[in-house]
């Protein structure tokens, strides 16, 4: 049985919020989810993407996605933003169906949310390794393919 989840889904950038309808970020998020949530996911423009990186991470460009993260237990508490402009440019660049690249950020989002970590090597292997196993889970394809 799947946690339960509060899911907020708002869309700044309106541009695939036909791609994206409730029920499927829904099943996303709970794919990747441990523990029951309450998640806000924000899609946002380029402009937004670029401000909220630049204040809360010093990096001055837009970003796929972003997480904040307030709890991981017992509830995981946290925002998803992502940037619609960055996921469609990258899904285009590594010729990758929108959707699919959108439930894999939403997946990373929300495993950030619960404390997953790629900064470090040794953890970086164990969420792709996550992140493939939920993704192949849902039906999508490796989002790490091996050379």
């Amino acid at each position: 049985m799947k946690p339960e989840l509060s899911l907020s889904l708002q869309f700044a950038d309106p541009r695939h919020r036909a791609l994206l309808p409730r029920h499927k970020v829904l099943r996303f998020i709970r794919a990747a989810l441990e523990l029951p949530g309450e998640i806000a996911v924000r899609i946002v423009d380029a402009e937004e993407g670029r401000a909220l990186n630049r204040e809360y991470r010093g990096k001055d460009y837009a970003t796929n996605v972003l997480t904040f993260d307030y709890s991981h237990e017992p509830v995981v508490g946290a925002d998803l933003v992502i940037c619609a402009e960055v996921v469609e440019k990258e899904a285009a660049d590594m010729g990758v169906p929108l959707l699919d690249y959108y439930a894999h950020m939403l997946v990373h989002g929300t495993l950030h949310a619960q404390g997953y970590d790629h900064e470090v090597d040794d953890e970086a292997e164990c969420m792709e390794a996550r992140e493939t196993e939920i993704m192949r889970g849902l039906g999508f394809a490796d989002p790490y393919p091996r050379s």
